[in-house]
């Protein structure tokens, strides 16, 4: 029986992978080296980095960073792998429990239904799997391969998953799965994720290339608790979608029959770049062994989601980490990462 762990439980390690072309962040690639270089501290300081590079050349040169800024470089496993991006969370393969031993699922990534350029991303999963040594399994449904993104989804370990329209049910844009309804995905989750229970939420945040991952709206922070961003700006984009998302929530029930408990998150001021509306959400952090590593935009409503995370997670260290220049492509350190689990 395979079980997707929650993001909380103990990891082996947090899955990476070094940027080696600037297109996803366009006029910011040398800033993005070193907040790079900051991010990979941070985990190595408490688990293993599994980080994938394009080749020897870019491994050595990122070795010579990581020395400079004292990283701990010992739990800094090279993958080297030529990629497309550098979204992991998405290309990479996502790490189930089945029985007593790990598996690694590949779930077919397509550049999110939008892109062309992903036929180096295609086998991340593989990659990882055999640097493991994990056995790799393609999710299939009906005898086609399924796609499902990582940042897609979002679990309790206990049986709940949360998810969102308009990601995969949009019947025009981005469509991962043809004519998929949301029994087919239910029957997805429960035979490859151990799902037996689905929280479908409506639409995602203003801006997001993903159009609508979860993981910049809602999340689990313990069993029975999910954290929502809400907009209070009446005249934001986001309103009316934020404020469906926390009703359909405070409606919803988890594996148990009971009620979740919900937390609110505000949003960053919006944020513009270059014409475009940046999907900045202070949901996209990643919990990690000991610690949870919060996305901030120097905003005036950093401390306040930092504040809130910090009482979702009593045990943990909450650390700020400065996205403002992450957030140039469209995700940050949740959409970057992938974790591993034991």
């Amino acid at each position: 029986m395979r079980r997707l762990p929650a993001e909380w439980e103990q990891q082996q390690g947090l899955l990476l992978c070094f940027p080696h072309n600037g297109n996803d962040w366009p006029g910011k690639y040398g800033a993005i080296q070193w907040a790079f270089v900051e991010f990979i501290k941070k985990v190595a300081q408490v688990e293993t980095v599994f980080l994938m590079l394009a080749d020897e050349k870019l491994k050595s040169k990122v070795h010579e960073m990581l020395e400079m800024a004292h990283v701990k470089v010992e739990n800094v496993s090279y993958i080297i792998h030529k990629t497309n991006r550098s979204w992991m969370r998405d290309s990479g393969p996502i790490i189930v429990k089945n029985g007593s031993k790990r598996e690694a699922l590949n779930f077919n990534f397509n550049g999110w239904a939008k892109y062309n350029n992903y036929q180096l991303d295609k086998h991340v999963p593989s990659k990882v799997a055999h640097h493991l040594n994990i056995p790799l399994t393609q999710a299939v449904y009906k005898g086609k391969p399924v796609i499902l993104e990582g940042g897609a989804i979002d679990v309790n370990g206990k049986g709940t998953l949360i998810t969102s329209e308009e990601c995969l049910l949009h019947p025009t844009i981005q469509v991962r799965n043809k004519n998929f309804t949301k029994e087919d995905y239910e029957a997805v989750f429960k035979a490859y994720l151990g799902i037996t229970n689905v929280i479908w939420v409506g639409d995602g945040i203003v801006g997001d290339d993903t159009h609508g991952h979860i993981d910049d709206l809602c999340r689990f922070v313990n069993e029975d608790t999910i954290i929502t961003v809400v907009e209070q700006n009446k005249k934001s984009l986001n309103y009316k979608a934020l404020q469906d998302n926390l009703q359909r929530l405070k409606n919803a029930v988890l594996e148990n029959g009971k009620k979740p408990n919900i937390e609110e998150l505000p949003m960053p001021e919006k944020l513009d770049f270059d014409g475009l509306t940046i999907p900045a959400s202070y949901a996209n952090f990643i919990i990690l062994n000991k610690c949870v590593l919060v996305p901030t935009f120097n905003d005036a409503n950093d401390r306040v989601a930092l504040n809130i995370i910090a009482d979702c997670f009593p045990g943990r260290k909450i650390i700020a980490f400065s996205a403002i220049d992450l957030i140039w492509g469209f995700g940050t350190l949740h959409c970057l990462s992938q974790q591993i689990p034991v």
